[in-house]
């Protein structure tokens, strides 16, 4: 209420100068009646619905963006690994088997902290892939990265790596998404 008490406080002094502009150059029709009142009811007309359109809007409008930006969206990813173990934790007790990536938003970002053991006898490297994309366009939407830099593991060795999941701003049309996940060592 204070708002709108203050936009019509804000708005006398707007009629105030138009009505001031008006008389100056006060006109008058065929038959010699002012047209200062039928003119200075239309601008304040105009103004007011002005006011009241902005005060319509900056009261909604942040309801009704945040309405659109926050479609969130949910995801279970398995996990394959070929040549490696990953796991939840360092001592390689807890295997990962598939991630649930949680509620995401559009432009969210989401890292999940995974070990990974070279469980083969040789050096390796790591690739990782994704795919099965459920619905086949989520892709398009969404990109799974690591930090993994190209380094060789050591037969046995455990390797901290954080997997982050990114989701366009453009995401449309997803509710709900799921992917394959696999990581697998060459060497």
């Amino acid at each position: 209420m204070i708002v709108v008490v203050g936009s019509f406080v804000a708005l006398y002094p707007c009629t105030t100068m138009i009505r001031e502009c008006l008389l100056s150059i006060q006109i008058r029709d065929n038959s010699g009646e002012s047209q200062l009142e039928r003119r200075e009811g239309i601008v304040v007309g105009a103004a007011i619905g002005l006011v009241l359109y902005t005060l319509i809007l900056s009261m909604i409008g942040p309801s009704m963006s945040s309405a659109a930006a926050n479609k969130t969206i949910s995801n279970t990813g398995s996990v394959k690994a070929i040549g490696v173990g990953v796991y939840w934790d360092q001592a390689t007790t807890n295997a990962v088997s598939s991630i649930n990536w949680g509620t995401l938003d559009p432009g969210s970002i989401k890292n999940v902290t995974v070990y990974i053991k070279n469980t083969g006898n040789a050096p390796a490297r790591l690739l990782l892939t994704t795919s099965n994309w459920s619905p086949s366009n989520a892709s398009s939407y969404m990109v799974l990265s690591w930090n993994y830099g190209g380094q060789t593991l050591s037969a046995g060795e455990v390797m901290k790596v954080i997997l982050t999941l990114s989701v366009s701003t453009n995401i449309t049309g997803i509710a709900s998404f799921s992917f394959d996940i696999t990581i697998t060592s060459e060497g």
